[in-house]
């Protein structure tokens, strides 16, 4: 039975089993409503198709023509152009999600008074956050807001991750992971990443390693608050019972030679589709990192 679903792109959402194997599922928005979602101004959720699980569409022959039509993720107007994975231009200078901090955590201006949105700031930035080491190609530091971490590590196409330590604020895990990554790779090399090649290493002792220059850090920076305040020690020793964890990909084949598909140039995606790792499907054709279209009208068939 043949299989099709149509409806702008969103990032695939993904759940980490037991057995540390991964299921992916697509997740687009309904064509009908999206006209509707300015109104609203932010997508009901009740509002997607999802196709899951996408996994069992392995070693089968995938299609994924892009419809010439960009909607933004959150107001629903049309867009000539995608800006920041799936906002239209007027979004992306407006929204708290959308500014430069939250790339760059260290940049935050709370504190300032001049957050785009105060009360995303305290939900969303004013909340713990992981400072993390995960192996994607290498090792990479990262900060994520710790409810996410998982989402966080699979969307990177991370093997291996492991959370460091607490911090209570984003702004203060930004500075740390500028420190840090100036001894220590803060990127993916994606191309390396889809190939499956990545370094050996141990992370509990890179974590120890970390962890010492972290407390050395704080006691040294010119922070504005309480040590007590940047960490949580009581959290700290629980973060140092967590284990490893392993993260296993659906992928029947890792590809030898990249070639990535562009719907801006070519809107025809086909091919059997070999894995899925972070947010790229692997054809024998090519890979689609397909975060980097949110918001375009697809029609998915098999």
């Amino acid at each position: 039975m043949s299989t099709k679903l149509l409806g702008h792109l969103r990032k695939m959402s993904h759940q980490i089993k037991d057995d540390s194997s991964v299921d992916y599922s697509l997740r687009v928005y309904s064509p009908e409503l999206v006209s509707q979602q300015q109104e609203a101004k932010n997508p009901d959720e009740n509002n997607f198709k999802i196709l899951e699980p996408l996994n069992k569409y392995l070693g089968k022959k995938i299609k994924l023509e892009y419809q010439d039509q960009i909607n933004c993720i959150n107001c629903g107007r049309k867009t000539n152009k995608s800006f920041s994975q799936g906002y239209c231009f007027p979004c992306m200078n407006a929204l708290a999600e959308c500014d430069t901090c939250i790339i760059k955590p260290e940049l935050c201006h709370f504190d300032r008074g001049t957050c785009r949105d105060s009360e995303f700031g305290k939900t969303q930035c004013n909340i713990d956050h992981s400072i993390y080491l995960s192996l994607t190609s290498g090792v990479k530091i990262g900060v994520t807001r710790q409810f996410q971490e998982k989402t966080r590590w699979v969307d990177q196409g991370a093997v291996q991750a492991l959370r460091v330590i607490t911090v209570k604020r984003r702004w203060h895990a930004g500075l740390i992971e500028v420190e840090i990554a100036k001894n220590m790779a803060d990127k993916t090399n994606w191309r390396r990443m889809l190939k499956n090649e990545y370094d050996d290493v141990n992370l509990e002792e890179m974590r120890t390693e970390v962890l010492e220059n972290i407390k050395e850090m704080i006691e040294i920076a010119e922070f504005d608050d309480d040590l007590s305040y940047i960490i949580d020690e009581k959290l700290t020793t629980k973060d140092l019972n967590q284990e490893i964890q392993e993260i296993k990909y659906p992928v029947l084949k890792y590809p030898t030679k990249l070639s990535s598909f562009n719907l801006d140039k070519n809107p025809l995606v086909e091919g059997t589709l070999e894995g899925i790792k972070g947010q790229y499907l692997i054809l024998d054709t090519g890979v689609i990192n397909l975060r980097k279209y949110a918001g375009y009208l697809v029609e998915f068939s098999s």
